[in-house]
């Protein structure tokens, strides 16, 4: 199980560029001018980890595996895409899948950038962008109803369905975001939004693209922002994509300085995906050995025999116990043989609830 994002906003707010400096990649084509990404992108990228780096060295292992994100870059939306204008609607099923949407919206001011709208105004954007979701979601919506109306006349789970297909379609109509309807978490809501995949059911991070000055400092634009993500639920992340750009082609010393004089901690890249991890409530476990290290992607919560599913279903059919050090202990103590003297190393079952970091190794039969 991996990451993806799907990258959403109006044209021209840097959806490109932030692609493009993410991905370390210039895969889509960024210009001064709307609808310059045609096609949707897509890349696989890295997610950072030191842990596997100190874990590799002491296992002695011949290569490293990361876990991965993969990012999808689509037009930019605008207002009245629902009905033909521009290219991103023509894309939104491209993001049907993924996990969460990147939302960028424009946070800093320039004369020689221009706004599709002719101003800043981050939330209006947002609101075009949600608007058009929503219009997505049902027409997409009323589809369906038109085929499940004409089963229901011979199918009863069609003609049990239908009452909630109906509900559902009259709160998009009414403007409303598919995770905002009141019967969701019915049985007959919980069938219907798993077969159809709702763009605003995701979970939603909101990056505002800033200037130099506004990654320092939080502007204005900035501030409404975190407002409406505040209102929302939603995380909320702030990246200079013009610096992320600069940060392309540097070493890795050469990058740490560079985020050093802005006072920046991380660089984008980190900041949107360990945001992503918190938003879907995901963490990572280790697998170490003289082959490989690798960091394995799961659910906060997962049990032991879910976790091991990951690396194949066999794993989770024929689990028998896991074999558990936690990260620390296993840098601490310089690997499993001193971990397993100190009784450091745990055998756990079926019940135990994997924690991130932990070292493990599967025992199973099948």
């Amino acid at each position: 199980m991996g990451l993806s994002v799907g990258i959403v906003g109006l044209p021209n707010v840097g959806k490109s560029t932030i692609f493009n400096a993410l991905t370390r990649s210039q895969n889509a084509e960024s210009a001064n001018y709307p609808f310059c990404t045609i096609e949707p992108n897509k890349a696989i990228v890295p997610v950072p980890d030191p842990r596997l780096d100190k874990l590799a060295e002491i296992a002695g292992s011949k290569k490293i595996l990361h876990a991965v994100v993969e990012f999808v870059d689509i037009a930019g939306l605008v207002k009245g895409a629902s009905k033909g204008e521009g290219l991103g609607n023509k894309f939104l099923t491209n993001i049907r899948e993924t996990d969460a949407l990147l939302q960028v919206v424009r946070c800093f001011d320039s004369g020689s950038i221009v706004h599709v709208d002719g101003s800043i105004d981050p939330i209006r954007d947002i609101e075009v962008i949600e608007t058009e979701l929503i219009i997505a979601d049902f027409q997409m919506m009323e589809n369906r109803l038109a085929r499940v109306q004409k089963l229901a006349r011979t199918d009863k789970a069609a003609a049990a369905m239908l009452p909630t297909f109906e509900k559902l379609l009259r709160h998009l109509g009414s403007g409303k975001m598919a995770v905002d309807f009141e019967d969701k978490d019915s049985e007959q809501g919980k069938s219907v939004f798993k077969e159809m995949q709702f763009l605003t059911d995701k979970k939603v991070i909101y990056c505002c693209n800033v200037d130099e000055e506004g990654l320092i400092e939080d502007n204005d634009y900035v501030k409404r922002v975190k407002a409406y993500a505040d209102q929302r639920g939603a995380d909320m992340v702030k990246i200079c994509a013009k610096m992320e750009e600069d940060l392309n082609g540097m070493s890795d010393e050469e990058r740490d300085e560079f985020l050093r004089e802005y006072g920046v901690k991380e660089s984008g890249l980190d900041k949107i995906i360990h945001t992503g991890y918190h938003t879907l409530g995901l963490i990572s476990y280790l697998t170490q050995g003289p082959k490989e290290t690798r960091a394995w992607t799961i659910h906060r919560g997962d049990t032991a025999p879910k976790a091991a599913g990951v690396i194949h279903s066999d794993f989770e059919r024929g689990f028998i116990r896991a074999q558990v050090i936690a990260y620390a202990d296993f840098i601490a103590h310089g690997g499993e043989v001193k971990c397993r003297e100190k009784g450091l190393l745990r055998t756990e079952g079926k019940e135990y609830v994997v924690k991130d970091g932990d070292v493990i190794e599967f025992l199973f039969n099948v």
